[in-house]
């Protein structure tokens, strides 16, 4: 997959950038609507990525984009499909949005389409059939870092669990796929318990809990998304077994750095959320101008360790 500089390049966002200005005669507004999965503190770090590329595009071209965040309350279709709709309704000029399950959203982000309504997916991908632009990584090689990582720590035998975080999502269940793919080359390695917490902390911490009750010798965990993993450390915690049940998490939040700075996770890698919440308004921006969006933008994965907490670029 290209860079993102080469994409945006090609794509003429930053030579087209200065073309774009505006005098302050001429100076338009803009709504963007940046819709999550959940309710969830990763998000909250898209939508600062977004509200800083909005102050971006205000000072380079004198627009003004409102950037409006509608997060469901629960990783419910249903209500991610009606924050959409409303959105579509009130006149949106365009929206990015991390899919729960696509074949769910598709007829809604159709009519999004069908009423010029532009589009972008981050840290997902668009439903079959369907052509906006992707913003986010390789899912599959962040999953097989993260178990690989697992094996090395458990030097290749080991009882280990999964968190699925959402399954229906794309990113969640083509990272899940991958890291099972990893320990099914090692014959020493057996998976023996898998977690959904539906992107969910305080699911993650009781889904995790309940697995190491059920299995005492278990090794290892890995995880899809960024809240379980924050949920299985605090539940190893909890159960006294830091240094003793091996963690490799997944993502950047704050917590999930403090536990790999404390030894509860070995490390983690992150799918970089403001980064995807930046680049998501400047593609609808580009689209709102008839200016042709990258089909894939990658964001890259930072690997983090305790000696390295702000990361390595992968």
């Amino acid at each position: 997959m290209k860079t993102i500089k080469t994409l945006l390049i090609g794509a003429g966002l930053v030579a087209g950038m200065a073309t774009m200005a505006s005098s302050p005669a001429m100076a338009k507004d803009y709504t963007f609507v940046i819709v999550p999965k959940v309710v969830n503190p990763w998000f909250d770090l898209v939508n600062n990525g977004a509200k800083d590329a909005a102050k971006y595009l205000k000072k380079t071209t004198g627009d003004t984009i409102k950037i409006e965040y509608k997060a469901p309350q629960q990783a419910n279709v249903v209500q991610q499909n009606q924050i959409l709709e409303q959105s579509i309704a009130t006149g949106a000029d365009g929206i990015a949005v991390d899919l729960l399950n696509p074949e769910a959203n598709a007829p809604v982000l159709q009519d999004a389409q069908d009423r010029n309504v532009h589009l972008v997916a981050f840290d997902s991908e668009p439903p079959k059939g369907m052509n906006f632009t992707a913003i986010g990584n390789d899912y599959c090689e962040q999953g097989k870092i993260a178990a690989n990582r697992l094996v090395e720590l458990l030097d290749g035998k080991g009882k280990v669990a999964l968190m699925k975080g959402v399954p229906t999502a794309p990113n969640h269940r083509i990272r899940n796929e991958c890291e099972k793919k990893v320990f099914a080359q090692h014959d020493g390695i057996e998976i023996v318990a898998e977690g959904i917490d539906n992107d969910d902390i305080q699911t993650g911490q009781q889904q995790a809990a309940a697995i190491m009750q059920a299995h005492s010798d278990l090794d290892g965990w890995v995880a899809a998304d960024a809240a379980g993993p924050i949920g299985i450390g605090q539940a190893i915690q909890e159960a006294g077994l830091k240094g003793k049940v091996k963690l490799v998490g997944m993502d950047n939040l704050p917590d999930m750095v403090n536990l790999v700075k404390d030894g509860v996770a070995d490390s983690t890698s992150s799918t970089r959320p403001h980064m995807q919440g930046f680049y998501a308004v400047l593609t609808l921006y580009q689209k709102a101008h008839g200016i042709r969006a990258p089909k894939d933008i990658n964001t890259g994965i930072l690997f983090i360790t305790a000696d390295n907490p702000k990361g390595e670029l992968r």
